[in-house]
């Protein structure tokens, strides 16, 4: 994905995005691992003699940062375990937006975010999934017009079965603006190779794996970004905010090698294109939408040792077979 704003449940697809083009799985939640991703669309018409192209360079991180179970009793005298699973998520990335061949703004935009995800789970209130972050868009030639958003929610999980589980809830989001938007997320095998995944209205993910090594997956997400920059004039400098989005549509190729790595080969299109410009009131000031375009991307994801105790839990519950290959 171009800005991971990204399962996991909500940090890996609100933050900056998907965590990558390699299938999610809530297992991954449990082993810190980090990704160097690179995606590339090329330039396409827009109208008025333009063209629009974007990369992006990034680099993501899931870190668990503790667990813990406890026993309570409430006034009724009612027994309660609860076990918390507490991680961060963190994103750098650096966007080029093109426009007929020139990087604009110069040296395009960087994106840093971080974000807490706690998964709770309880024999009274079953398994809940919070999470909130915060991050920043600016240009690279200033730091004076920051565009800072930030997201936060809660969804409850339900198990249904050893292989499907659903969640819903809702997250807040603010980019530019507030939204309250539902979600709604899907895990089930379907046989013993194909699994469906997806958290709506973001992405969904259709798994097909051949062997313990080689995965494909088929993609439809929704990506973009929103960042601030300065209009230079021939008398003034004017600050501008910039919103991108898309949604694509893609098929990648995942390998397990190494142990410790999985590198993914992404490629597909780039549809329903839309960049606004708006100024520092929030108007919009112009509006375009660039033709379909392809994309490649590439990943490599470093994921520590397997945890015996981690690998055990979540392939029993359904979250990933065979621990984080799946």
């Amino acid at each position: 994905m171009f800005f991971r704003a990204g399962f996991l449940l909500f940090g890996s697809l609100l933050i900056s995005t998907s965590l990558c083009a390699q299938h999610f799985a809530l297992s991954r939640l449990f082993y810190p691992n980090a990704t160097l991703r690179a995606d590339y669309m090329p330039e396409s018409n827009m109208g008025n003699n333009q063209r629009y192209g974007l990369s992006r360079t990034s680099f993501n991180a899931i870190i668990p940062l503790r667990s813990e179970v406890d026993v309570s009793f409430s006034l009724r005298k009612k027994f309660d375990l609860r076990a918390r699973h507490f991680l961060m998520l963190a994103n750098v990335s650096q966007l080029k937006p093109t426009e007929n061949g020139i990087i604009t703004p110069d040296n395009g935009y960087k994106t840093a975010s971080v974000g807490v995800l706690m998964l709770q789970a309880s024999l009274r209130d079953r398994l809940w999934i919070y999470g909130g972050g915060l991050g920043v868009t600016e240009s690279n030639e200033t730091f004076f017009t920051p565009q800072p958003f930030f997201w936060g929610g809660a969804a409850r999980m339900r198990i249904l079965g050893l292989h499907t589980q659903i969640a819903y809830g809702t997250a807040i989001i603010y980019s530019q603006k507030f939204r309250l938007i539902p979600v709604f997320g899907i895990n089930k095998r379907l046989g013993k190779d194909w699994r469906v995944s997806a958290l709506l209205p973001f992405r969904v993910d259709v798994n097909r794996r051949f062997n313990e090594w080689f995965n494909i997956d088929m993609i439809g997400a929704f990506d973009g970004y929103s960042a601030g920059f300065q209009q230079v004039m021939n008398t003034e400098k004017m600050f501008r905010r910039s919103n991108y989005q898309h949604v694509k549509l893609s098929i990648a190729a995942n390998a397990h090698l190494f142990t410790v790595f999985n590198v993914s080969l992404e490629a597909g299109l780039g549809t329903f294109r839309q960049l606004r410009t708006f100024n520092s009131a929030h108007e919009n000031l112009v509006t375009q939408k660039p033709n379909i375009a392809p994309f490649i991307g590439a990943s490599v994801r470093y994921i520590t040792s397997k945890a015996k105790m981690s690998s055990q839990f979540t392939k029993k519950l359904g979250l990933g077979e065979n621990g984080i290959n799946w």
